[in-house]
Order: structure tokens, then sequence, then C-alpha cells
């Protein structure tokens, strides 16, 4: 096992201690010789997250009271099985998913009482903004899917829902707003339905809609996984925010990491980054303002990093690392140090750094987001 033991520093530990988690964290347990000064904890993983636990399906979150750095996005982890249906239901906040494992359908009305009603599956986004009504059915074999909201506060646990409301609202409303008999409402759940089980409907979409309605004319769907990559030896990035997928005010990218292969030094100026590692084992130090902090990751783990924040992310691993980062931020921009220097007038470097021309030369003046030595 690891022990914190560093150039004569340190000792055993003897106490009580967790050797899974130690073996997913080395550099927590004997941190490189750069990390100095204190920061705010950037991870969590979703292992330490509650599950909400319904019939069909199951939920858990990060939100600022998991991890007080998610000041932007309170995200949830969700699971539908075949069949199953979250309810009826509408946010104070956008709404920004990914789609992980398996087919999902989607149905709500956009502002103007546009319908929609489309069929996602693994690597596509969705993206409702505030106050658009929707329901979530997982199709065959079910599915299980990342949700954000532009909130750090935000809960999926939160949600307006259709059960909820109605199981609040006095009988003798509800019989004048839907002018039915009263016995018709005989049978309301008493309580919200937060997933429940369902038949799985065989109609298609063109079946499912009704005739006269008219449908939303914006697009609130993106196949991120169905396009062309930007492909480098090391690896390759997918980018889906405002340019290609209008509606949303969230930028992401899909980020493939080949083992060995460095996400090189780089900042985000205009929001936090996000991040969740699908696959892999991550390295990652995070230069803070006077301080710096390096992190182990591996796949169902999060990372924050604050804007304008300087970090790399390392492959230390056997396989590809798979990783979301995304950002409350309609368009994705980051600046790369290596071009930032490669471009910068040669004395400006050398002479602060103490490099020779070797080093200048070296430098990239075009963008290599991942690089391998």
């Amino acid at each position: 096992m690891v022990e914190p033991r560093r150039n004569g520093k340190g000792s055993n530990i003897v106490g009580p201690r967790n050797p899974d988690r130690e073996r997913q964290n080395p550099d927590t347990i004997v941190s490189p010789p750069t990390d100095w000064g204190t920061v705010l904890h950037m991870k969590w993983s979703w292992a330490d997250s509650h599950m909400r636990l319904e019939d069909g399906g199951w939920a858990r979150e990060v939100t600022v009271r998991e991890l007080p750095m998610s000041r932007d996005f309170g995200a949830t982890n969700m699971r539908l099985d075949e069949g199953a249906v979250r309810d009826l239901h509408w946010h104070n906040d956008s709404e920004w998913a990914y789609i992980l494992q398996g087919r999902v359908r989607i149905t709500g009305i956009d502002y103007g009482a546009q319908y929609f009603e489309e069929d996602v599956e693994k690597g596509d986004l969705w993206f409702f903004p505030q106050g658009v009504p929707h329901s979530l059915q997982g199709l065959e074999g079910g599915c299980e899917f990342l949700l954000m909201f532009d909130d750090g506060e935000a809960s999926e646990y939160k949600a307006f829902q259709l059960t909820d409301w109605l199981a609040h609202t006095p009988r003798d409303v509800l019989r004048k707003n839907f002018r039915v008999p009263e016995s018709t409402l005989e049978h309301l759940p008493a309580r919200e339905k937060f997933i429940f089980r369902s038949l799985l409907t065989k109609r298609s979409i063109q079946e499912e809609t009704q005739a006269g309605v008219p449908t939303t004319r914006r697009r609130l769907t993106h196949k991120l996984l169905a396009q062309e990559p930007i492909k480098m030896p090391g690896g390759e990035i997918r980018i889906a925010d405002s340019s290609n997928f209008p509606i949303t005010n969230i930028s992401a990218a899909h980020v493939i990491i080949k083992p060995g292969a460095l996400r090189e030094m780089h900042w985000h100026p205009y929001a936090d980054e996000w991040s969740m590692f699908l696959t892999g084992m991550a390295k990652v130090t995070i230069f803070t303002v006077q301080a710096t902090r390096t992190y182990n990751f591996v796949a169902g783990d999060v990372m924050i990093v604050p804007r304008n924040c300087g970090h790399y992310i390392e492959n230390i691993g056997d396989e590809p690392i798979e990783m979301l980062e995304i950002f409350k931020a309609p368009k994705f921009e980051e600046f790369s140090l290596n071009q930032w220097l490669a471009v910068s007038p040669p004395g400006l470097v050398q002479v602060p750094l103490n490099v020779g021309d070797e080093f200048i030369k070296a430098l990239d003046k075009g963008h290599t987001p991942i690089r391998v030595q």
C-alpha cells in the first residue's frame, strides 16, 4: 500500500485506513513536492452520493450540499428501467443532459405551447430551458443519464411535479379546471410519484403525436457522439456549444485521452469546469492563486476546476480516459499555455523562465489540446 513518505519525510499510517480509497488516490497520500498552499476540495465521487430508490429506477445528486465548489451546477445521475417514467415536471433552472447508456423518450411542450417528442440514445444531449414542462421514459433496456442544472443549489428533487401539484390541490378546483365530474378524480395519487413503472409504448413518435398539435421548431437535442471528432495522436475531442446546438446556454466537451497522453496545460476564462470521468484513471494538478493541489480521478468521479485556474489531465492508467467537461457558458473557450508562449516574443519567455532556444523551438503555435511525448 502507498505510505505517506517522500525524500525522508513523513511516516507510515498505523491507525485506521481505507486501502481501496488510498489506492485510488496515490497523489493525495504522497503529494508531488510541487503542491503547496491550501485549496478548497475540488473532487467528489458519485459512490458517496445518497441513492434515492424508486419503483423503476433511482437518482443521486451532486450539488453545493455535497461539493461546495460546485457553484455553477447541481447535477443528478438517474436510471430508468425499461418503461419507467420520470413524472411530468418542470424546473426553475435550465436542464442539460447527456445520455450515458440506453435510450429514452422525451416529451413536453416548448414555449408557445409547441409540442415535442423524440427518442434519444447514448451520447446524445438534450436541453430544456427553464420552465419547459417535460417527461422522460426509459425505452428498450432502460437508460441512465446525467442531468445538469445551471445553479449549484438546484435539485431534481425540487422540481415542480404534476402528481405533487394535483395531490395538494382541492378536488373542487381540479373539477372546475378540467371540467370533469369529481368521480373521475377518485384515484389520484395522494403524493408525488417521482419515478414510476409504466407500459412501454409500442407506438412510433408519429403515432403518438396528436393531429393538429403544433410542434416546436427549435432543436432541443443534439447528437454529440455522432459529431466528427477533433483527432490528434493523444486522443480526440468533440465540442457542443451554442455554435452547433443553438438553444443551449451550457457548453461541453467529450474528451478521450489515450494512455500516457496529456490534456495539455490550459485554463477556461468564462466559467468553472465541471467534469465527470466515465472511464480511466487520471492525475490532475490544479493551479490556483498561490496554491496548487494534485488529485487522482477514476470512473464515477466529479472534478471542479474554478474558472481561469490552470490545470492539466494526465492519463496514468492502461485504458483511455473518457470524460465530460461542462461549463455554464454558451461558448466553449480555453487558453493553451503552449500556444500562448509560442506566439509571445521569445525574450519575454526566455528571461523569466531561464530557458534557451531549444525550449522556444519546441513550442507549438497551433492548438493541440491532447499531447503525447
